[in-house]
C-alpha cells in the first residue's frame, strides 16, 4: 500500500468513495467501508462532508497533529472566507496561518476543483510537521491559501473543465487567471501581517490553474510553479494524444468531475474492464446508454472531434505563451496523464523568455509523485535516491527566493533526472545542445540498429513486415485486471514503467531488438518516431516503444532479468497524418510517414542492456478503438464501421523506419 503522504500536495483531497481521492495515489484500504478508510486517516468518521480534503498540503496527519504537539512554527491555524469576484461570484477560500508568528510572510496558493475544505472547522489548529512536502514549505514560514474555483464544492458560480483565459481578448469577462488577480487583491487588503508577495502552484489541474494565474497577474504575484499542467488537450494531455482519444481516462474523469458538485465515482458493474470497454462499441452510445448528454465535457469531445476553433482557443498554447512571473514548470517523464504539458510549456515559453526566469524540473515520477515523502522507485524500477525530497527543497529554495528575497535568486535552466545511471543533472540549455541526433533504424530482420542496413544481405531482406490489427481483439495497454482508473487497487500510476513482455510475441506487435550494448548510451532530449506504413484500411492508429531490455541474467538484481523497460512512448492517430485540422483517409496500400513524437527523455542504456522498438495499432481501452475505415467523426461511428485491416511497416530502402534520438557524446 501506497504511503499516505503520496500526495502531500493538491489541496484536493477526496475521500470515501471518490476517484478524484485516488488520482494522485492516496491508498484506500481495500477491504474497508469508507468509515474505516477515515479511521484509517484519522479522521472522525461521522465528519459531516463526503469528500473532506484540500490541499494534500496539510490533511492525511490530522490525527497526528491532534495527538502530538509540534513545533510553534508548524502549527497553523485555519480560517475561511468567501472570496467575492468581480463579477458578484463567491469563492470558498481556506486560510492557514502559523499559530504566533509575528513576521509578514506572504502567501503560498493553491486553487482547485477538489475539494480546499481540510476538515476541521474554523479557528482549529493543526500541526504539519508531519506532512513532509508542506512541512518543508512551513518551516520556511507561508501563508497557505487553498480555494474550490467556480462551480466545485462550496464556490458558487458553475465549472466547466479547462476554460481558456479570455478577459484580454473579451473585456468584461472573467477566467481563471482574474479569479486569481481578484483573490490576490482580497488577500492582500484583508489578512494581516502578510509582506504583500504572493506565488502560485499546484499540480495536474491545479498546476493548470497555477499557468492560468500567471497569466496577466496581479502585481504582487511574484513566482509560479506550474506542475503536471495540462498544455494542449487535444494533441498530447489527458483526453488526446496526438488526436486519439483516451477514451478510459477521458470517460470516467468527466463523469466524476462533472457529474454533480462533489463528484462520483461511475457505477461500473465489474472490476476488471478490458471486456465492459470492448462491449460498449461505437462511442456514441455513452450518450445513448449512460450519460444521456448530461456531462458538458463530453458533449465536447462528440462535436469537435478535429482540432477546431475549439480545441485551438482551449489550449494554452494560445494564451500561456511567455513567462511574465518567474516560472519552473515540473514534471514526471513517467507521467501517465500530462506528461507532455511541462514540457511543452517550458518550450514555448523559454522562446519568448527575456529575464532568464523560465525553468524546468523533470523527475522519473508518475502524477504527483513529487509530493510524497518517496520518490525512490517506481514500480520495479529503483532510481537510487528519494527524488521527491531533492524536488521538495528545490521548490522550497525557489519560493523563498521570489517570495522573501531568501538565498540564493540562481537557478539553473534545467533539472533533469537521468534514469539508468540514476543522477540528477543539470543543463544550461534545455534540451542540451551537445546532444547528437542518430537514427535507430527497424531492420528486416527485426532488429533495431544505429546501421540502416542492420547487417543483413540487401538480396535477402523483405521491404516491410506486417499485422494484422482486429478491433475485436485489441492489445492492452498494461495487464489485465484493467481497473476503474482511480479505482480501488488501481495500478493505473505505475503503468508507464511496466513489463513490456507482456506484449512482446503478440502478431499484431512488432518487436525490433537491437544487440547487447558494450558500452552506456545515454539519450537526452526529444525522441522522435518515423514510421513508414501503409494500411488495407482508410485509417489506423500507430504506438511506438522505445525500450530498454534488461541483461537476459541480470547478476545484480535476477527478478530484473529480462525487464522490458519502457522509457518513451505514444500513439499517433493516422488521419492526422497531415493536419490535426482537417483530416484525411489513409489511401489503401499506399506507404506513407508518420512522424510521432515520443516526447522528452534523460536515460542511459548500461553496458549489458538492449534497445527495442515496438510497433502496435491498439493500445486497449487507455486509447480508443480506430475503426480503421474512415469516417468523419469517430464519436458517431457505427458498429459495422469497425474492420479488420493488414497493416504494414516499411523497414528498408529509402522508406525505412527509424526513431530518431538525441545522443550525448559523454
Amino acid at each position: 500500500m501506497a504511503n499516505p503522504l503520496s500526495l502531500a500536495f493538491s489541496l484536493g483531497l477526496l475521500v470515501r468513495e471518490n476517484p478524484l481521492l485516488r488520482r494522485f495515489g492516496i491508498p484506500m484500504n481495500r477491504n474497508a467501508k469508507p468509515p474505516g478508510f477515515l479511521v484509517y486517516l484519522g479522521i472522525n468518521p461521522n465528519y459531516p462532508m463526503r469528500l473532506f480534503l484540500s490541499t494534500l498540503f496539510m490533511l492525511l496527519w490530522l490525527s497526528a497533529a491532534a495527538q502530538t504537539p509540534a513545533p510553534t512554527p508548524l502549527m497553523y491555524r485555519k480560517t475561511s472566507a468567501m472570496i467575492p469576484m468581480r463579477d458578484g461570484v463567491k469563492l470558498y477560500t481556506v486560510i492557514l496561518t502559523p499559530v504566533g508568528n509575528t513576521t509578514p510572510l506572504p502567501f503560498l496558493i493553491e486553487r482547485t476543483p477538489y475539494s480546499a475544505e481540510p476538515g476541521v472547522a474554523n479557528d482549529s489548529t493543526m500541526n504539519l510537521a508531519r506532512n513532509t512536502f508542506l512541512s518543508t514549505l512551513a518551516r520556511s514560514g507561508y501563508v497557505f491559501v487553498t480555494q474550490d474555483i467556480r462551480g466545485k464544492y462550496k464556490s458558487e458560480g458553475t465549472m466547466k473543465i479547462h476554460q481558456p483565459v479570455i478577459h484580454r481578448t473579451k473585456p468584461g469577462s472573467v477566467d481563471e487567471s482574474t479569479d486569481t488577480y481578484d483573490t490576490i487583491e482580497w488577500l492582500l487588503k484583508n489578512v494581516p501581517n502578510n509582506n504583500g508577495r504572493a506565488g502560485i502552484f499546484g499540480i495536474s489541474y491545479p498546476g493548470w490553474l497555477a499557468l492560468a494565474g500567471a497569466v496577466d497577474p496581479h502585481p504582487a504575484l511574484k513566482a509560479a510553479s506550474e506542475q503536471a499542467c495540462m498544455g494542449d488537450l487535444f494533441l498530447g494531455d489527458d483526453f488526446h494524444h496526438n488526436g486519439a482519444f483516451r477514451l478510459s481516462y477521458g470517460f470516467e474523469y468527466t463523469y466524476g468531475v462533472e457529474n454533480g458538485k462533489e463528484g462520483s465515482d461511475f457505477p461500473f458493474p465489474q472490476y476488471d474492464l478490458f471486456d465492459w470497454y470492448r462491449k460498449l462499441g461505437s462511442l456514441k452510445n455513452v450518450n445513448a446508454k449512460y450519460f444521456k448528454n448530461r456531462i458538458p465535457t463530453w458533449n465536447d469531445f462528440v462535436q469537435h472531434p478535429n482540432y477546431d476553433q475549439f480545441w485551438q482557443t482551449n489550449s494554452t498554447l494560445g494564451y500561456a505563451k511567455s513567462p511574465e512571473v518567474p516560472m519552473l514548470h515540473v514534471g514526471g517523464t513517467f507521467d501517465q496523464e500530462d506528461l507532455n504539458g511541462p514540457q511543452l510549456m517550458y518550450g514555448v515559453m523559454e522562446k519568448q523568455d527575456t529575464k532568464s526566469q523560465n525553468h524546468l524540473v523533470l523527475g522519473p515520477w508518475y502524477h504527483g509523485q513529487w509530493a510524497s515523502n518517496r520518490g525512490d522507485s517506481l514500480g520495479r524500477i529503483s532510481f537510487g535516491s528519494n527524488t521527491a525530497l531533492y524536488f521538495q527543497d528545490l521548490q522550497r529554495r525557489w519560493f523563498d527566493a521570489h517570495l522573501k528575497s531568501e538565498g540564493d535568486s540562481k537557478f539553473e535552466e534545467a533539472y533533469i533526472f537521468q534514469t539508468g545511471s540514476n543522477q540528477w543533472r543539470t543543463y544550461a540549455a534545455w534540451p542540451p545542445k551537445e546532444a547528437t541526433p542518430q537514427n535507430l533504424f527497424l531492420t528486416p530482420d527485426g532488429q533495431c540498429s544505429f546501421s540502416k542496413s542492420g547487417g543483413v544481405p540487401p538480396g535477402n531482406k523483405p521491404s516491410s513486415v506486417s499485422f494484422v490489427s482486429d478491433p475485436a481483439n485489441p492489445v492492452p495497454y498494461r495487464t489485465r485486471p484493467i481497473e476503474a482508473t482511480y479505482g480501488p487497487g488501481s495500478r493505473w500510476r505505475p503503468w508507464h514503467v511496466d513489463d513490456q513482455r507482456f506484449v512482446d510475441g503478440r502478431p499484431d506487435v512488432l518487436t525490433f531488438g537491437g544487440q547487447v550494448l558494450a558500452k552506456p548510451l545515454t539519450v537526452t532530449g526529444p525522441v522522435t518516431a518515423h514510421i513508414f506504413a501503409s494500411t488495407t484500411g482508410t485509417d489506423a492508429d500507430w504506438i511506438v516503444k522505445l525500450i530498454d531490455v534488461y541483461p537476459d541474467y541480470d547478476s545484480t538484481s535476477r527478478s530484473m532479468s529480462g525487464y522490458q523497460l519502457p522509457v518513451a512512448m505514444e500513439v499517433f492517430r493516422g488521419r492526422f497524418r497531415e493536419s490535426f485540422t482537417t483530416p484525411k483517409p489513409l489511401t489503401p496500400g499506399q506507404p506513407a510517414e508518420f512522424v510521432i513524437d515520443l516526447h522528452q527523455i534523460n536515460h542511459t542504456f548500461l553496458p549489458g542492456h538492449r534497445l527495442m522498438v515496438q510497433v502496435q495499432s491498439t493500445w486497449f481501452p487507455v486509447i480508443d478503438l480506430n475503426p480503421q475505415r474512415f469516417v468523419p467523426n469517430i464519436f458517431e461511428a457505427n458498429d459495422s464501421d469497425f474492420i479488420k485491416a493488414e497493416h504494414r511497416v516499411y523497414v528498408s530502402g529509402p522508406q525505412a523506419s527509424y526513431v530518431t534520438l538525441p545522443v550525448m557524446a559523454k
